[in-house]
């Protein structure tokens, strides 16, 4: 997207999903003249948001920068499941960087959670934010053993949740599986009016918001400036990068990746199809796939990932995505509709470790970004407007390390 990249949001989705934002969402306006502010943002989605209603609550003078319409690249394409769990089991992640880094940061995917939901509770941001359990069925080579494993590992590091076996599963959810954990704390939302919600708190209070491309940045010296299309130039005391998945060479890192994933949404389900809760849905394996239900009572169902980028690609694989994805939403719950209102995928990024990168660009002071946050998108995003916002008052904290751009490669 930005420097020698050119990905547009065709680019980062195809088709179209469930999200109509609810809110009259505030537009970008054209600058004519260069001007300088405390922060620039570079992205207009729910990164991007997060972080300028952050900053903004800090009494903040922010330019948010984007080149199309704000939330509808890649947070259009979210299925919106506000997790804490994330997408390396605590087990994994312990055995890559030892136990208390692995809790720590469990702790602070569960406290993100926590806090996103606080922030929507305080704006009253109309979003279909409701809270909601986990249930972390056994899948692949997590068996019942695995999974009970986990589930100790988890409360040794002071996290909720409960190992349930198959019988009691199938009673209370309705899922005929060996056995899962099941958790509080995680939530669901609808991405696009969250984002526009929060663009708009931030508008009010003074936010300027800019339709424009940035195509260059320097964040090496006393200020930091982008360089626009237009010729104009936004000088900043930081600039923040939040361009979802089309991370710029500037910030390049050998742990992050970028992958695809299709998702589908079917039309109303009668109540008794749908299961309690309703809580949200994945699986302890590498290929998992994912559920939730709509306020409207559609089930969303994603996964099918595959390890490439190229949009042509995806969006040519769609039809048998969708097959595959109506397949194994069959198998878990017979008694769903199968007949589709919504089929769409989108580019999503990824690191080796599971967590995000969040922090710093190397070399360049001025400049933070985030960026990689794979299964736990706006999660992560909540963690990253708090990060930033301590860095762009000058504060560290020592768990900043688990997220920086240039930790070591595990292993």
């Amino acid at each position: 997207m930005l420097d020698a990249e050119h990905t547009r949001h065709e680019d980062l989705r195809t088709g179209k999903g469930p999200w109509r934002p609810a809110l009259q969402r505030p537009t970008g306006g054209v600058l004519e003249a260069d001007i300088r502010c405390d922060v620039a943002i570079v992205g207009g989605g729910i990164t991007g948001a997060l972080v300028a209603e952050h900053l903004t609550a800090m009494g903040r003078d922010v330019v948010l920068i984007d080149r199309e319409r704000e939330g509808f690249g890649s947070t259009a394409a979210s299925t919106a499941m506000l997790q804490w769990e994330i997408d390396l089991k605590l087990s994994e992640l312990a055995a890559l960087y030892g136990f208390a880094a692995a809790a720590e940061v469990y702790r602070l995917s569960f406290q993100a959670v926590e806090g996103l939901r606080r922030l929507v509770g305080d704006l009253t941001l109309t979003c279909g934010f409701s809270p909601r359990q986990t249930v972390y069925f056994a899948a692949g080579e997590s068996g019942p053993r695995e999974l009970l494993a986990e589930a100790g590992l988890r409360e040794r590091a002071g996290l909720p949740g409960s190992f349930v076996e198959h019988a009691a599963l199938l009673e209370a959810f309705g899922f005929d599986r060996a056995a899962a954990i099941v958790s509080p704390g995680s939530a669901e939302a609808d991405p696009l009016s969250l984002c526009h919600g929060l663009l708009g708190v931030s508008a009010q209070r003074g936010a300027r918001l800019l339709r424009d491309e940035a195509v260059g940045f320097d964040g090496a010296g006393r200020s930091a400036a982008v360089t626009l299309a237009s010729g104009h130039v936004v000088e900043a005391g930081s600039v923040v990068l939040a361009t979802g998945y089309a991370m710029p060479d500037i910030v390049s890192d050998d742990l992050h990746r970028v992958a695809s994933s299709w998702a589908i949404a079917t039309v109303p389900q009668a109540p008794q199809a749908l299961w309690s809760g309703p809580a949200l849905v994945w699986e302890a394996a590498e290929d998992y796939c994912y559920c939730r239900t709509t306020a409207d009572g559609r089930i969303v169902f994603g996964g099918e990932d595959e390890d490439f980028d190229d949009p042509d690609r995806r969006e040519a694989l769609g039809p048998e995505k969708t097959k595959a994805l109506q397949a194994r939403l069959h198998a878990l719950i017979p008694q769903a509709r199968l007949a589709l209102d919504h089929a769409w995928s989108g580019a999503f990024g990824q690191t080796e470790d599971g967590l995000p990168l969040i922090g710093r660009v190397p070399g360049h002071p001025r400049l933070l970004a985030a960026y990689g946050y794979g299964g736990n998108g706006i999660t992560f995003s909540f963690m990253a407007s708090r990060l930033i916002g301590l860095l762009v008052e000058g504060r560290e904290k020592r768990w900043f390390r688990h997220f920086a751009i240039d930790r070591p490669r595990p292993g």
